[in-house]
């Protein structure tokens, strides 16, 4: 196995569990590594570290062992067992009511690069490292002998989150068996789920305890649920009792099956949605919404494009701030990882400045518990949110 040397004191990171090893921190590297590849990590003192996936960029190795071990088949199907039985042991794996949820979380579950999603009877994998993308097999093989039959098949979508310069030609393919679009179940809600052709792995499960917090308020209230996907919020909402309920998002696709998802529920329903702008629709409303969500897709997706991100959430809750009715209650989310959590409440508070509301913080809200966070790893803390009462 090649040899990563560090320079002095940047091993400090790796003795506090944190699983990157950045291209700067490197002394010398004894071997030639492939992208991909394993590799050991020592002190300049040549005391052993860690293991990892040795990639080409600022992050050079992602890190998967902390022991000196052998990294093979029965390595990986139990640190995929122990993901399960975490879901298992906090009431998602083998729910009735809920068979949607995310089985592994890349650093989260200790496996950097690695996103694992279950839709009832099938996995969906995506690879954000080429390490994890070159044992996609004994992985999928893994899934299959954890969950038996219960696993119909392993679909691999990760064409587009391959690091593009590897040049490995990913593409999305089943690695084993075969499935279809399917419904799959939430708190006993009813949501079809297009692995192939959705965004991510093809919903978003990271927001189903705040989807059950919306549930809760929506009684009585007239509902806007923007940037709304395939109108996860909506229906929470409307099984809530909502006397009104409009979904938006520029997406035809996303509206089509917000429309079905709405019609899988419900027999007869006061929802409309609509295939426009976000930004267009909140500024032509007026004060016609007493709860209102707003979970834009990520505005900044890398570091440098922060500054611009924190403008857009400004403006964008400076608009619904101003427009909710008074005693409205405002959802608002922001997924982008480089968006820290104080950035993104600086950058609220600056739009109920704008606006010139009272606003009250009721609930500060993250990820789910089958989106773990890493203790020593805090970077996993991506999905930031706030519950505002609008006087």
């Amino acid at each position: 196995m090649v040899k990563i040397i560090l320079k002095s004191g940047k091993e400090q990171s790796l003795l506090r569990f944190h699983p990157w090893v950045f291209s700067g921190a490197i002394k010398k590297i004894e071997g030639s590594p492939a992208e991909g590849d394993l590799v050991e990590v020592f002190s300049v003192s040549n005391d052993f570290l860690a293991i990892g996936h040795y990639q080409v960029g600022s992050i050079a190795v992602r890190i998967v062992s902390f022991s000196q071990v052998d990294i093979n088949d029965l390595f990986w199907k139990t640190k995929l067992q122990k993901a399960f039985q975490m879901r298992k042991s906090i009431g998602l794996a083998e729910n009735p009511q809920t068979n949607v949820y995310r089985l592994v979380h890349g650093e989260g579950d200790g496996l950097p690069g690695l996103i694992i999603d279950i839709y009832n009877d099938t996995a969906v994998m995506q690879m954000h490292s080429i390490g994890m993308y070159r044992i996609r097999e004994q992985l999928a093989k893994a899934l299959k002998d954890i969950y038996g039959d219960q696993l119909v098949a392993v679909y691999d979508k990760s064409a587009a989150t391959i690091p593009f310069k590897a040049n490995v030609g990913a593409k999305n393919e089943y690695i084993w068996g075969e499935s279809q679009p399917a419904e799959v179940l939430e708190y006993g809600n009813k949501f079809r789920v297009d692995w192939i052709e959705g965004q991510k792995t093809g919903f978003f499960i990271d927001q189903r305890e705040n989807r059950k917090l919306v549930e809760f308020y929506a009684k009585d209230r007239s509902v806007l649920n923007v940037f709304g996907y395939t109108g996860g919020f909506s229906v929470y909402a409307l099984r809530g009792g909502a006397k009104l309920v409009h979904s938006v998002d520029s997406s035809e696709k996303a509206i089509e099956l917000t429309n079905q998802n709405v019609a899988s529920n419900f027999t007869d329903t006061p929802h409309e949605a609509f295939a426009v702008d976000a930004f267009e629709y909140l500024n032509k409303i007026e004060n016609q919404y007493d709860l209102i969500i707003l979970d834009p897709p990520a505005f900044a997706k890398h570091q440098s494009a922060l500054k611009n991100a924190l403008q857009a959430y400004k403006r964008i809750n400076a608009r619904a701030i101003s427009k909710i009715k008074p005693g409205g209650i405002l959802f608002t989310f922001s997924c982008s990882q480089v968006v820290g959590k104080e950035q993104f409440r600086q950058a609220v508070f600056s739009a109920a400045a704008i606006a010139k509301r009272e606003v009250r913080i009721l609930h500060q809200l993250t990820q789910p518990s089958d989106h773990p966070v890493n203790i020593y790893h805090p970077e996993g803390e991506y999905l930031k949110g706030l519950v505002l009462y609008v006087e």
